[in-house]
């Protein structure tokens, strides 16, 4: 009996703890879930206001530090400012500190917020940040030395060699492109602008890179360069017409890379010069029918005209060039006062033309023709033959007129002169003219031998007037 009732107490003392024990768990869980929360808010709390392990901000480490003092941070680092491009360093800059203020702590807590995790993580990052405050010496020196290290550089690195259109001996050829390797700057400095806050700068290479064989520019150069050589131009020198071909004239050519055509003109030049040798008038002899019906030949003198062959083949290039059909010579020259040429308009008479003075020395006369008809002849005094003061022979102009006039000049033995004359009408650029001279007394047609001008041809001065009315100026003036 007594073994059984203690037993019983034994089992209900045994139900009393196991009754206590789960009464018990019911304040534990709570505790436990208390617990776990304050040690979950004090990590959340912590990891929103310190950066993880391995984050950097523009390769500073900030792992652990807060906003604040991740800003302090960017504020002391400092920016060695090397540059490189590709694995080479082309600058080595002053060192300098990151331009943070306060002013960026927002961007930085942003960054903080970003990165943020609910339990601590040891992913590395790296943030970049630029400053709100612009860093002068990056954004503006530090870019213009970079420039210049560039500009430097490419000087002794290979240039690239474009294909290019040439006419080579009248037959189109295209060159190959040659690579170089020279920097293409612009580039560059773009790829410069968009680099991260960092110690050091790394730019990718970029090079500048030649125009090839198939490229559009090339394949526009050479059709141009072939609708140039289909042009042909008619060329009108006096009353005749040259029709000229550019594939005969336009044998050496390159196209530039904005389409201009750069051309050798030697072919063009050599052209113009026939046409001089078989057209133009300058230093060659005239045929000239006399008075009396004789055929002479008198040398060409201030009187005459060729084509500046420089300034034509520059006219003719730039009617190729544009597409013209026709153009007309305009550059003439000649021995003229100012270099200018005179008897290009005139093609009767071998070059004449119908309005002349004739002076015959021989016969000490002279002859004016207006429009084919003589109008006036007289006799004259031409310059002293004894002395060598001989009016020159040749085929002259008017140069201009004048009344009155005042004469000065020298006589060989006698000294200089100062006279008055009421007409006067030079036709050398030395001074030799029509003048009357009321002072000769000697007017036979031997005067001019031991008595005559000093190279001027003296005319009565009864018929001066009308033989200075019927003178044209800038008409010829032969004497032989």
């Amino acid at each position: 009996m007594e073994s059984s009732v203690s037993e019983t107490v034994e089992i209900d003392r045994r139900r009393v703890k196991r009754s206590k024990w789960y009464k018990n768990w019911k304040f534990i869980i709570p505790s436990i879930i208390v617990i776990l929360a304050i040690i979950l808010g004090g990590i959340n709390y912590y990891q929103a206001n310190h950066f993880n392990a391995n984050i950097k901000i523009n390769d500073i480490k900030v792992s652990g530090l807060t906003a604040d003092e991740a800003l302090k941070t960017l504020k002391t680092a400092v920016l060695t400012n090397e540059v490189y491009v590709g694995t080479q360093q082309i600058l080595d800059g002053q060192d300098t500190k990151m331009e943070f203020t306060e002013k960026d702590l927002p961007a930085v807590k942003k960054i903080l917020a970003n990165q943020k995790t609910l339990f601590p993580s040891s992913k590395a990052k790296n943030y970049s940040l630029m400053p709100s405050k612009m860093d002068q010496y990056r954004s503006q020196t530090m870019k213009k030395q970079v420039e210049e290290k560039l500009i430097s550089l490419n000087k002794s690195l290979k240039a690239p060699q474009d294909a290019e259109v040439h006419l080579e001996e009248g037959k189109i050829v295209v060159s190959k492109s040659v690579s170089g390797n020279q920097y293409e700057i612009a580039s560059l400095l773009k790829d410069y602008e968009k680099q991260e806050y960092k110690s050091d700068i790394h730019l990718n290479p970029v090079y500048i890179e030649p125009i090839k064989e198939d490229s559009p520019v090339i394949k526009d150069e050479k059709n141009k360069l072939e609708a140039l050589l289909q042009r042909t131009v008619d060329y009108k020198v006096q009353d005749k017409v040259y029709s000229l071909k550019a594939s005969d004239l336009i044998k050496s050519a390159t196209v530039t890379k904005d389409l201009n055509v750069s051309i050798d003109t030697n072919e063009i030049k050599n052209k113009i010069s026939d046409i001089n040798e078989t057209q133009s008038t300058l230093n060659k002899n005239f045929r000239f029918k006399t008075h009396s019906g004789s055929v002479i030949s008198v040398k060409g003198e201030g009187y005459g005209w060729a084509l500046d062959e420089d300034k034509e083949a520059a006219q003719l290039l730039a009617a190729f060039k544009k597409g013209e059909k026709s153009i007309s010579a305009s550059n003439i020259i000649g021995h003229g006062w100012s270099g200018e040429g005179y008897g290009y308009e005139t093609t009767a008479n071998n070059g004449i033309g119908d309005t002349y003075a004739e002076v015959s020395i021989a016969e000490q006369k002279i002859w004016i023709y207006k429009n084919g008809k003589l109008v006036v002849t007289t006799n004259v005094v031409t310059g002293k033959h004894s002395t060598g003061e001989d009016t020159s022979k040749g085929v002259w102009y008017i140069l201009y007129k004048r009344t009155p006039s005042t004469l000065r000049g020298s006589h060989v033995g006698s000294g200089s002169y100062e006279v008055e004359v009421q007409y006067w009408a030079p036709f050398t650029n030395s001074g030799q003219g029509f003048h009357d001279a009321s002072w000769r007394r000697n007017w036979s047609s031997s005067a001019y031998l031991n008595a005559g001008s000093g190279g001027c041809v003296n005319t009565p001065s009864a018929i001066m007037k009308t033989v200075y009315n019927n003178l044209s100026t800038h008409e010829p003036v032969v004497i032989y």
